[in-house]
């Protein structure tokens, strides 16, 4: 069992900035990749940000230079830092976890957190 907690989500201004987080806890041998989603009013879910465990990170273009993600060293958790945010970066902001229970069978699962409110006003 592994359990996702995030932290909490806010109202910023335009420009402003918003740190997001999330840990994951339970029967954990490492997490494979981490990841940052969102999903806006209307619109389809769309990956932000990834951290891979051997170091790749990857964001998607329209958070490139404002959005930074990294991994906790000892803790399992990730952070996402926002900034210059913009009014169209409102969405319910969704982490992902690739766990991987034993390093020996291999087995693993993809957990997701409850979902953060990020809302950006103009």
């Amino acid at each position: 069992q592994v359990h996702l907690k995030e932290s909490e989500g806010g109202l910023v201004q335009a420009g402003g900035s918003l740190n997001l987080w999330c840990s994951a806890s339970g029967s954990i041998f490492s997490i494979n990749e981490w990841g940052w989603y969102r999903q806006a009013p209307g619109k389809q879910r769309e990956l932000v940000a990834t951290a891979s465990g051997d170091g790749t990170i990857t964001y998607t273009d329209s958070v490139k230079g404002r959005f930074t993600i990294w991994r906790g060293n000892a803790e399992n958790t990730v952070y996402l830092q926002m900034n210059s945010l913009k009014p169209e970066d409102t969405a319910v902001y969704y982490c992902k976890a690739d766990v991987l229970f034993s390093a020996v069978s291999g087995d693993g699962y993809e957990y997701w957190g409850q979902g953060i409110q990020v809302t950006v006003s103009s």
